[in-house]
Protein backbone atom coordinates (compact mmCIF):
# COMPACT_ATOMS: atom_id res chain seq x y z
CA UNK A 1 0.00 0.00 0.00
CA UNK A 2 0.87 3.59 -0.15
CA UNK A 3 -0.10 6.44 1.74
CA UNK A 4 -0.70 10.17 -0.10
CA UNK A 5 -0.96 13.37 0.81
CA UNK A 6 -0.99 16.51 -0.97
CA UNK A 7 0.10 19.86 -0.29
CA UNK A 8 0.51 23.57 -1.96
CA UNK A 9 -3.08 24.37 -2.84
CA UNK A 10 -4.36 27.73 -1.93
CA UNK A 11 -5.68 31.25 -3.41
CA UNK A 12 -4.19 32.86 -6.37
CA UNK A 13 -5.47 35.06 -8.69
CA UNK A 14 -5.78 34.53 -12.97
CA UNK A 15 -2.92 34.04 -14.42
CA UNK A 16 -0.59 33.26 -11.36
CA UNK A 17 1.27 29.69 -10.59
CA UNK A 18 1.05 27.46 -7.64
CA UNK A 19 3.16 23.94 -7.53
CA UNK A 20 1.17 21.04 -5.77
CA UNK A 21 3.30 18.23 -4.15
CA UNK A 22 2.08 14.70 -3.45
CA UNK A 23 4.64 13.30 -0.25
CA UNK A 24 4.04 9.03 -0.93
CA UNK A 25 4.47 6.40 2.48
CA UNK A 26 4.79 3.09 2.56
CA UNK A 27 5.60 0.71 -0.28
CA UNK A 28 8.12 2.25 -2.65
CA UNK A 29 7.05 4.97 -4.63
CA UNK A 30 9.31 4.39 -7.75
CA UNK A 31 7.00 1.25 -8.58
CA UNK A 32 3.77 2.95 -8.88
CA UNK A 33 2.65 5.20 -12.02
CA UNK A 34 0.88 8.36 -10.53
CA UNK A 35 -0.90 10.99 -11.33
CA UNK A 36 -2.75 14.06 -10.95
CA UNK A 37 -6.67 15.03 -10.91
CA UNK A 38 -8.94 17.32 -10.00
CA UNK A 39 -13.11 18.17 -9.15
CA UNK A 40 -14.47 21.00 -9.07
CA UNK A 41 -17.77 21.72 -7.35
CA UNK A 42 -20.61 20.23 -9.50
CA UNK A 43 -18.55 18.38 -11.61
CA UNK A 44 -16.98 14.75 -12.27
CA UNK A 45 -13.14 14.61 -10.89
CA UNK A 46 -11.00 14.71 -14.42
CA UNK A 47 -7.77 13.64 -15.53
CA UNK A 48 -5.24 16.67 -15.63
CA UNK A 49 -1.54 14.80 -15.96
CA UNK A 50 0.38 11.49 -15.33
CA UNK A 51 3.60 10.16 -15.04
CA UNK A 52 5.07 6.87 -15.58
CA UNK A 53 7.37 4.78 -12.78
CA UNK A 54 10.59 6.55 -13.86
CA UNK A 55 9.53 9.78 -14.97
CA UNK A 56 10.50 9.72 -18.59
CA UNK A 57 7.05 9.68 -19.91
CA UNK A 58 4.45 12.15 -19.33
CA UNK A 59 1.01 12.83 -20.57
CA UNK A 60 -1.73 15.72 -20.28
CA UNK A 61 -5.20 16.35 -20.79
CA UNK A 62 -4.94 18.62 -23.78
CA UNK A 63 -6.55 21.61 -21.79
CA UNK A 64 -3.49 21.88 -19.18
CA UNK A 65 -0.21 21.30 -22.02
CA UNK A 66 1.85 23.72 -22.21
CA UNK A 67 0.43 25.26 -19.19
CA UNK A 68 1.26 22.40 -16.09
CA UNK A 69 3.84 20.19 -15.56
CA UNK A 70 4.34 16.82 -13.67
CA UNK A 71 6.87 15.64 -12.31
CA UNK A 72 8.38 13.27 -9.59
CA UNK A 73 11.42 12.64 -7.37
CA UNK A 74 11.70 9.32 -6.36
CA UNK A 75 14.11 9.45 -3.68
CA UNK A 76 12.23 12.17 -1.97
CA UNK A 77 9.10 9.65 -2.71
CA UNK A 78 7.24 12.94 -3.80
CA UNK A 79 5.38 13.88 -7.04
CA UNK A 80 4.89 17.40 -8.31
CA UNK A 81 2.70 19.82 -10.58
CA UNK A 82 3.76 22.72 -11.65
CA UNK A 83 0.76 24.90 -12.56
CA UNK A 84 1.31 28.10 -14.43
CA UNK A 85 -1.22 30.65 -16.47
CA UNK A 86 -4.11 29.47 -13.96
CA UNK A 87 -7.60 30.30 -14.95
CA UNK A 88 -10.86 30.34 -12.76
CA UNK A 89 -12.18 27.64 -14.49
CA UNK A 90 -9.06 25.45 -12.56
CA UNK A 91 -10.98 26.14 -9.45
CA UNK A 92 -11.09 22.85 -7.60
CA UNK A 93 -9.76 20.13 -5.07
CA UNK A 94 -6.78 18.65 -6.96
CA UNK A 95 -5.85 14.67 -5.91
CA UNK A 96 -2.88 12.37 -6.71
CA UNK A 97 -3.44 9.04 -7.13
CA UNK A 98 -1.16 6.33 -7.73
CA UNK A 99 -1.33 3.23 -9.43
CA UNK A 100 1.17 -0.23 -8.33
CA UNK A 101 3.30 -1.53 -10.72
CA UNK A 102 2.42 -0.15 -14.18
CA UNK A 103 4.01 2.92 -16.18
CA UNK A 104 0.17 3.76 -17.43
CA UNK A 105 -3.33 3.24 -16.20
CA UNK A 106 -6.88 5.25 -16.68
CA UNK A 107 -7.66 3.96 -13.22
CA UNK A 108 -5.74 4.50 -10.01
CA UNK A 109 -5.74 2.39 -6.91
CA UNK A 110 -4.82 4.78 -4.32
CA UNK A 111 -5.94 8.25 -3.56
CA UNK A 112 -5.06 11.44 -1.33
CA UNK A 113 -7.58 13.62 0.13
CA UNK A 114 -6.93 16.46 -2.09
CA UNK A 115 -5.82 19.87 -1.73
CA UNK A 116 -8.43 22.83 -2.71
CA UNK A 117 -6.68 25.49 -5.54
CA UNK A 118 -9.05 28.45 -6.03
CA UNK A 119 -8.27 30.85 -8.68
CA UNK A 120 -9.45 34.27 -8.82
CA UNK A 121 -10.45 36.98 -11.40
Amino acid sequence: QVQLVESGGGLVQAGGSLRLSCAASGRTFSSYAMGWFRQAPGKEREFVAAISRSGRRTQYDDSVKGRFTISRDNAKSTLYLQMNSLNPDETAVYYCAAKFGVDYSVTYDYWGRGTQVTVSS
